[in-house]
């Protein structure tokens, strides 16, 4: 840790956190949803040692970076606009941005959108999926305007997770009930040591039954965490002492931020209704464990990848792998990020 150097960047008047370790080429590393820079503290070590200026960022509304009360600071081309404004104020013109989660989508976007910036992507957990940001079944790349197909995907009596998160007020009043319990115990839940034990193949279990069924369907007067399953002891890979870190953390800055990201989904898909049919041109690839619930809804955008993508460079799927990638994978990521890096080193 004592390598890193921390800097907050002026983002044209935004302000970014960024942790910084290694030199060289410059990768950029997009965290999600409820996490923080701290999500890639084992890859900034790993991509220094392999020759690279690693740079793993707090994404606005996160950490330490800037809060914004009105939602519209949180749709898709502001969060772009971060990651290649902290290209630029970190002396750059180019980079390599890898997102997990919420930042995949941030990731994707800002490559299709700026090439001439971002050489290369990675996503971890969420594939490319266009103007919808997130794949769901029967909308791969944003066919379907999100609202509508959270509807329906939920079924009457009950909200898809996006639209309880974009609700705000409900979810803020779950998470500060207890925010170190929930995290604890939402963390978990998504991971593949939880949901090996339910015995699903997720790649033949059928994607809309298995939202339905799961935590991240909320009956109407329910709590997401009410299908949360709390650990007997904290996994290696996420000990007490990362608990304790993004605990601290939301329990200072407070949900509403991250949770505009949900709030945005269907402003965003109208936003790059323009880009709909363009393809991703720079080199990408895609990482996922198969125990992940983003896997079941993706898999058709992962299929058809190299459709949108014509320098895909393939996909890897890690077994027993829940939604913490490349926290709770740390050696396999890590592995997969540097071969990709290999692959477009010039």
């Amino acid at each position: 840790m004592s390598a890193r150097k921390h800097h907050l960047l002026d983002i044209s008047g935004v302000r970014i956190h960024a942790v910084e370790e290694g030199e060289g080429p410059l990768v950029l590393l997009l965290h999600g949803f409820p996490e923080l820079w701290y999500s890639w503290r084992h890859q900034l070590t790993a991509l220094a040692q392999a020759g690279y200026r690693a740079v793993a960022i707090d994404q606005r509304g996160y950490g330490r970076s800037s809060k914004f009360w009105n939602p519209d600071a949180y749709r898709i081309h502001r969060l772009v606009d971060d990651a290649v404004g902290v290209v630029h104020a970190l002396g750059e013109s180019t980079a390599v941005v890898i997102g997990h989660d919420w930042g995949a989508p941030v990731a994707w976007t800002a490559a299709w959108l700026h090439p001439e910036v971002f050489r290369g992507v990675v996503g971890l957990s969420i594939p490319f999926s266009g103007r919808g940001l997130m794949a769901l079944p029967g909308s791969p790349f944003g066919e379907r305007k999100p609202d509508e197909l959270h509807r329906e995907l939920a079924g009457a009596g009950a909200d898809f997770y996006q639209t309880y998160f974009g609700s705000i007020d409900a979810p803020i009043a779950e998470f500060e009930r207890d925010v170190r319990g929930w995290i604890k115990a939402g963390v978990f839940s998504l991971s593949g040591e939880a949901l090996s034990q339910l015995g699903i193949d997720f790649a033949s279990f059928d994607p809309v039954a298995l939202i339905r069924a799961s935590a991240l369907c909320v009956p109407h007067g329910s709590r997401l965490s009410d299908k949360f399953v709390t650990p007997a002891q904290q996994p290696n890979w996420f000990n007490e002492q990362d608990l304790d870190f993004f605990a601290s953390e939301y329990e200072r800055t407070g949900f509403a931020g991250p949770l505009c990201y949900y709030r945005n989904l269907d402003a965003s898909w109208q936003d790059l209704a323009g880009h709909a049919d363009k393809l991703l041109t720079v080199p990408a690839a895609f990482v996922c464990g198969d125990l992940d619930v983003c896997y079941s809804w993706g898999l058709e955008a992962i299929a058809r990848a190299p459709e949108r993508i014509p320098n895909y460079l393939g996909t890897t799927i890690l077994k027993g792998c829940g939604h913490w990638t490349q926290q709770e994978r740390v050696a396999e990521t890590n592995a997969a990020l540097l071969r990709f890096l290999k692959s477009i080193a010039k």
